[in-house]
């Protein structure tokens, strides 16, 4: 049976995309992402941080305006690296019938990474946007931190390596995520 995808837009707040390393390219990645994603009738999943800095209600704490979810779409509130961690979103994933999330957000080696890899211990196969998930932009303060570039490269170089029993995972640019796929793999384009 072919996957039914999902896409997870993750922590893509006001606070975080004003700290985000290339905020423009991945906004307009996953904007472009997310409009295919509704055309084709494929569910698009936001997910909201929160904590001290990102305060329910503010202004930081809302999405990017760009990524804002529609009427009737899920929201998930966190307040955890983890994005299924006490939250609705196993459920709410199992309820629209989801087999394979599509990943992007920020942080790359925080949240990013975290839900990632808890997507695949639930059972669910994975697609990572290459060019659709971030990190915050290093300063000179932040010497024992990867170079952003280096961290969003390394990630996806980890994701195009790792195996996982009994899960497909993909990395792809959003350019190259087709939610009409032919050949049973909703998802991606043929390589």
């Amino acid at each position: 049976m072919p996957p039914t995808a999902a896409l997870l837009v993750i922590d893509m707040q006001n606070t975080t995309v004003a700290m985000a390393h290339r905020a423009a390219e991945t906004v307009a990645a996953i904007a472009g992402l997310s409009e295919r994603a509704r055309a084709a009738g494929v569910p698009v999943v936001t997910v909201r941080q929160r904590d001290e800095g990102m305060v329910p209600g503010t202004e930081g704490w809302q999405v990017a305006p760009e990524l804002a979810p529609r009427e009737g779409e899920p929201v998930v509130d966190k307040t955890t690296p983890d994005s299924f961690l006490g939250t609705g979103l196993d459920e709410t994933l199992r309820t629209l019938g989801v087999t394979e999330v599509i990943v992007t957000g920020f942080a790359t080696e925080v949240c990013v990474d975290t839900t990632a890899r808890q997507a695949l211990s639930r059972g669910y196969d994975l697609v990572v946007v290459a060019d659709g998930h971030t990190t915050s932009v290093r300063t000179e303060e932040d010497v024992d931190l990867v170079p952003a570039d280096r961290s969003i490269a390394q990630a996806n170089a980890v994701y195009r390596m790792i195996g996982w029993p009994g899960r497909r995972i993909r990395v792809r640019a959003a350019a190259d995520v087709d939610f009409a796929a032919p050949e049973g793999a909703p998802g991606v384009r043929p390589a």
